[in-house]
């Protein structure tokens, strides 16, 4: 396998981020669960732990101070902290920190529920209120991007779950398990990622 040199990564970097491939952060290690109901009610969280793609490979390539550093993990403080929804941050090294995130209300009012953020989008749901259809949807990579991301370092694991009790149009999970307890029509549907070249979740389903 060829591996790509310094050089070329500095300027693989600025190119993916302009294309908005990857925004400023990556979700490295997680678990995220949703639940959405026929009535159009979600819960969302996420926990785990995600990457500052820049701060990542400017510490890795030993082009920032131990000052700018802590300036930077302020600024991801402030980014993450004034969303209300941000139940814990906690920054650990190398341009990781770890994030437990939560949200829940109605879909039918808010339309679109984005983890981090629409300009961010890591995680999203997305209401169509003329065909009353649903998407759950990660954020999707090429496969060069992500052998880009891969040989910087960075890699993407996690199990996300969906909840649901409507009807599942289409979806690309690993494994779907009925719910009895929770009643018949209840299904959870998981996706179970091991590396950054997995298949990216998607799931449609109707409300109507």
């Amino acid at each position: 396998m060829m591996t790509l040199k310094r050089p070329l990564l500095r300027y693989l970097l600025p190119l993916l981020i302009a294309l908005g491939v990857t925004g400023c952060y990556l979700p490295v290690r997680f678990d995220a669960e949703i639940e959405i109901s026929r009535r159009g009610y979600y819960e969302f969280f996420f926990d785990g732990y995600i990457a500052h793609i820049d701060l990542f490979d400017k510490l890795t390539k030993g082009e920032m101070s131990r000052e700018e550093e802590k300036e930077k993990i302020q600024v991801l403080k402030t980014d993450f902290t004034r969303d209300t929804n941000t139940q814990s941050f906690k920054y650990i090294k190398r341009g990781h920190f770890y994030v437990n995130w939560q949200k829940k209300g109605d879909l039918l009012k808010a339309k679109t529920v984005t983890f981090f953020r629409r300009n961010e989008n890591m995680v999203s749901i997305s209401y169509n209120s003329k065909s009353g259809r649903v998407q759950v949807a990660g954020r999707s990579l090429q496969r060069k991007q992500r052998r880009t991301l891969h040989e910087m370092g960075l890699g993407l694991s996690g199990q996300l779950r969906v909840i649901t009790d409507t009807n599942v149009i289409a979806h690309n999970a690993t494994t779907i398990k009925k719910m009895p307890k929770r009643g018949p029509r209840f299904r959870m549907y998981i996706w179970e990622i091991k590396n950054i070249f997995d298949k990216t979740p998607s799931i449609t389903m109707a409300l109507r």
